[in-house]
């Protein structure tokens, strides 16, 4: 029978666990298989096999192919190994086994009509995302919820096409325009280079710390960031003696706002200095600096010398009469904290443009005493609310300095917000949410020690899928990703690497023993995959969709041919050094006064010049 059916492939000769040696039959020698009018190569790594158990069939993925130096062996001694990895029982497939096959036990190829049975699902759980790349009329689909709730990760090379690949999932996630579509999800999409604006435009809300025409901008109220992260950012580094005096005075302005004010669910006894409760950062520095700027008169020394009261809102320190040797006075302030240094730091640190979003938050900037416009709520309003179902934090005018606080500050807000709130309509089990980190190896390092992003995606990765929070971590460079994190990440998308560090770092991630397919990732095309883990029925060699040009992020390389080709007509750097200092790519309404000139190009010297 095995001979007169043309599926068939070769015997078991050994079983280690879900890993299967298989003889390949004499009948192979071609390595090709016709089977109902269509083609399959045989025996090729990323190929799936069949092993009929009675009534339930074993599936799994070509790992590793070879020949012993046996002449005498069936087919020449070529054998393969197989990684099993489902089993299915009528139409029905179900990732992992129930039992292991035993020797000679008939393998088979898998056709278009097994392919069908495992990929075939229908549902809302089900997402299309491509084809297999041995068959493209074989869709491949994702479980939705496992691809949210057990985290994922898409790793690829520079230009492996890991950026269209994000774009591509988020819209067959979101599906507009079909009944089958997820109107109300909720996607929050860190943006390192501003790729996705004009990929997504017409799913998403943008949030830009440099916002352009139709962008709005994008706010972080310092005070619900945690005290350290704060201090760090705008401080520097702190002894415990300095930190515990800054630390002071932002509890005790705190706790004089919560006096004035209420705010709900908060009790005064229960106040910290990490509570996300406004205070004003101008004021605390003018206080700290008052303090430790002040001299003294009186035989008591409690008199202030003070000549000329400084300003909290422009950042103008008080004028005090310098202290004077001798009995005479005026007095140096002794109970002073010895943090001048640091408080110069603030003060330029506030009046930085560059950290207007984070210090300087738009109406949720606390006044002097510690009111502000708007609360939290208006906030992850913006951020979580109804409007498009995806939201883009474009962080491509943050300066590096301030990155990894900023994002961990971020993710620490939606992770806090929706924690708390996990039984009500709006928190996370009733809505999840999932979160996308471009460029993750920038901020996630685990050679990193105390990143603040690196912390609390940790716990997202441990704890998140309890409370309905899911994140998908993209990275060029998996081997700089913290480990704890990549492991966490249940479902993984290898497009093309390279480095020999990224790879070992992949395979060891991938939730499936296939490191016959990791080897395959030098050589995958553009915007090809292996996809494994618990969203994918199978591990699978896939070609995901592309989507329509408009679509598409800006993340393509520049023509270099065109442009180097093209003449030169005029040289603006004035508009270079503009947007330079001004740190905004657009171009400035005002004109620096500068007249253009055409530029002329030199020309070539003729024959026998010099």
């Amino acid at each position: 029978m095995s001979a007169k059916d043309p599926t068939f492939l070769g015997l078991v000769t050994s079983v280690s666990g879900p890993t299967v040696t298989v003889s390949l039959a004499e009948s192979l020698a071609s390595g090709i298989a016709m089977i109902e009018g269509h083609m399959y190569r045989v025996a090729q790594v990323g190929g799936f096999v069949r092993i009929p158990q009675g009534y339930q069939d074993l599936f799994g993925i070509v790992s590793e192919v070879g020949a012993s130096s046996d002449s005498k062996a069936a087919s020449g001694g070529r054998w393969m190994k197989v990684e099993l990895a489902g089993e299915a029982l009528g139409r029905s497939f179900e990732r992992g086994l129930s039992q292991l096959p035993s020797i000679n036990d008939a393998v088979h190829i898998v056709s278009e009509g097994d392919l069908r049975r495992i990929y075939g699902s229908d549902g809302v759980d089900q997402i299309a995302i491509g084809t297999l790349s041995s068959s493209e009329s074989i869709t491949v689909k994702l479980s939705l919820d496992a691809l949210v709730s057990r985290h994922s990760a898409i790793l690829g090379s520079t230009g492996s096409g890991k950026s269209t690949t994000v774009a591509s999932l988020l819209r067959s996630i979101v599906r507009p325009n079909q009944e089958d579509g997820a109107p109300a999800s909720r996607i929050l999409l860190l943006d390192l280079h501003g790729e996705y604006t004009h990929a997504l435009a017409d799913l998403a809300r943008v949030y830009s710390a440099t916002p352009q025409p139709g962008e709005r901008p994008l706010f972080v109220p310092y005070w619900a960031l945690q005290s350290k992260d704060l201090l760090d950012f705008v401080a520097g580094g702190l002894t415990e003696n300095q930190e515990i005096a800054f630390s002071d005075k932002i509890q005790e302005m705190k706790a004089a706002v919560l006096t004035a004010a209420n705010f709900a669910g908060l009790d005064p006894q229960s106040l910290t200095v990490d509570s996300p409760v406004p205070f004003s950062l101008k004021q605390c520095w003018y206080d700290l600096v008052d303090f430790e700027m002040r001299t003294l008169n009186g035989p008591q020394r409690d008199q202030p010398a003070l000549e000329a009261a400084g300003n909290p809102i422009t950042l103008a320190p008080p004028k005090y009469t310098p202290a004077a040797l001798g009995a005479a006075g005026p007095f140096l302030n002794t109970q002073a904290k010895g943090i001048r240094r640091q408080l110069n730091l603030m003060r330029s640190r506030l009046l930085d443009h560059r950290f207007d979003f984070i210090l300087h938050p738009g109406p949720w900037e606390p006044a002097l005493d510690g009111t502000v416009e708007r609360d939290l709520d208006h906030l992850l309003d913006d951020w979580l609310g109804y409007e498009k179902p995806v939201t883009i934090l474009d962080l491509s005018g943050v300066p590096s300095s301030v990155l990894t606080t900023l994002i961990g500050s971020i993710l620490r807000i939606v992770y806090e917000a929706l924690f708390w709130s996990r039984e009500k309509t709006e928190g996370g089990i009733h809505r999840p949410l999932l979160v996308v980190m471009e460029e993750a190896h920038r901020y996630l390092s685990g050679a990193k020690e105390d990143s603040p992003a690196a912390d609390v995606v940790k716990r997202i990765a441990k704890e998140g899928r309890k409370y309905g929070i899911g994140a998908m971590v993209v990275s060029q460079r998996p081997a700089e990703v913290d480990e704890t994190i990549l492991s966490q990440c249940g479902t993984i998308m290898a497009l093309r690497l390279s480095n020999p560090e990224d790879r070992a770092r992949v395979k060891g991630a991938l939730p499936d023993n296939l490191g016959g397919l990791v080897d395959l990732l030098p050589v995958l095309r553009t915007g090809e995959a292996i996809v494994a883990g618990e969203a994918a029925r199978l591990p699978v060699r896939c070609r995901v969709t592309l989507p329509a040009p408009e679509h598409r992020p800006k993340s393509s390389d520049p023509k270099v041919s065109e442009a180097w080709a093209t003449k030169r007509i005029a040289e603006g750097y004035d508009r270079v050094v503009a947007s330079w200092r001004a740190q905004r790519t657009f171009a400035v309404t005002r004109d620096p006064g500068i007249v253009r000139v055409p530029v002329e190009d030199t020309p070539e010297p003729q024959v026998g010049e010099q």
